[in-house]
């Protein structure tokens, strides 16, 4: 058994690698806790392992995190984004944004993006591979052991809250995503709600079927937050701003989060860039008001971010008011969204992955 680093074995993993070592089952469980719970980085700090067993570790399992490469901070000291060198060379960004009850990690599933969105600096830039959940759960371990070492943990837990909503397309990346998701939210490790974790995704339908199928540790469903990078209410409209809507157009997008939400119970959260003069009108708004009729829905607009290959630009606050005048008078619940890090292109649609 090989691994890049320990964060990604599975605990059953790395239980069998312990046992096949002639080491008893109760290690497996100590080294967990030093990894998610006590956030080490280091095999040496695991005091209560036998020395023995720290020098296998370190010749076989090198406890090693991503390289940060870069560092930008906002003006405004809130939102930070890293860029991050993987085992192999790679690189990708992630960002921790810093609110006044909450600590946020937007972290990433892949090293690049396949989609293509018209307006993302992250499908701009290509696909170059899918990350292991280990690379995917290292993203908020490495910012957990930030925020803990500042002392900036507002909670009962170094961070509050993660969004996949970094570089790439989750559900195109399912295997990993997921088990990251049960890493980060396993109640003996990291302990992070699934009510904590946003899922953003462009809408691979049989992906959302899949996901509505999963399980909690109680049985239930997953109780993480499904959130859709929308932007569109037509299907003209979408298949030039989110190509793969000619594979899942809104008809099947819109028929897969119905079953979601009634297979578990959970809001799923709608996600709107709004461009100057593309979808900004009271009549996509209305489109918008007519797909979301009965479903259990929020709805998040987005000013559009700068990347540099889109000559889009964000609409009006007139604008902004015409089109949410319309989402309120046909009672569909809506936040627009405060921008972050724009300076630092640590926005949503920024993400490059790569020095600037």
């Amino acid at each position: 058994m090989s691994a890049l680093s320990p964060y990604d074995l599975s605990l059953p993993e790395l239980q069998a690698l312990l046992e096949g070592w002639g080491e008893p089952p109760f290690r497996a469980r100590q080294v967990w806790e030093w990894l998610y719970v006590h956030l080490a980085d280091d095999w040496e700090q695991m005091t209560n392992l036998p020395r023995t067993l720290r020098e296998r570790l370190a010749a076989h399992l090198p406890l090693v995190s991503p390289r940060v490469l870069a560092t930008q901070v906002s003006s405004d000291g809130l939102t930070r984004k890293d860029l991050l060198q993987l085992a192999d060379g790679e690189t990708i960004e992630t960002v921790l944004m810093r609110y006044e009850r909450r600590r946020t990690a937007c972290i990433s599933t892949q090293v690049g993006c396949p989609i293509g969105c018209l307006f993302c600096a992250t499908g701009q830039a290509g696909f170059r591979r899918n990350l292991s959940a280990g690379e995917i759960v290292a993203q908020a371990i490495h910012f957990a052991r930030i925020l803990r070492a500042e002392g900036d943990t507002p909670t009962d837990r170094p961070l509050s809250n993660v969004v996949l909503m970094g570089m790439g397309e989750p559900l195109l990346n399912y295997p990993a995503t997921l088990e990251a998701i049960r890493r980060l939210s396993d109640p003996q490790g990291f302990r992070l709600g699934q009510r904590h974790i946003t899922l953003s995704t462009v809408g691979i339908v049989p992906e959302i079927d899949r996901l509505a199928e999963e399980t909690s540790p109680s049985g239930g469903p997953l109780q993480i937050t499904l959130a859709i990078s929308l932007h569109a209410a037509t299907d003209e409209l979408r298949n030039r701003l989110v190509p793969i809507n000619r594979r899942y157009g809104l008809d099947a997008l819109f028929a897969a989060c119905r079953r979601y939400v009634n297979r578990t119970g959970r809001r799923i959260s709608f996600e709107w860039v709004l461009i100057a003069g593309v979808n900004d009108s009271p009549a996509q708004a209305g489109a918008l008001a007519d797909r979301l009729q009965g479903l259990t829905a929020h709805v998040n607009l987005i000013p559009l971010n700068p990347t540099p290959a889109y000559e889009g630009k964000p609409p009006s606050r007139p604008a902004i008011a015409a089109f949410t005048d319309v989402l309120e008078r046909r009672g569909i619940p809506f936040t627009v969204r405060l921008r972050r890090g724009i300076e630092i292109q640590a926005g949503c649609g920024q993400l490059r992955g790569r020095r600037a």
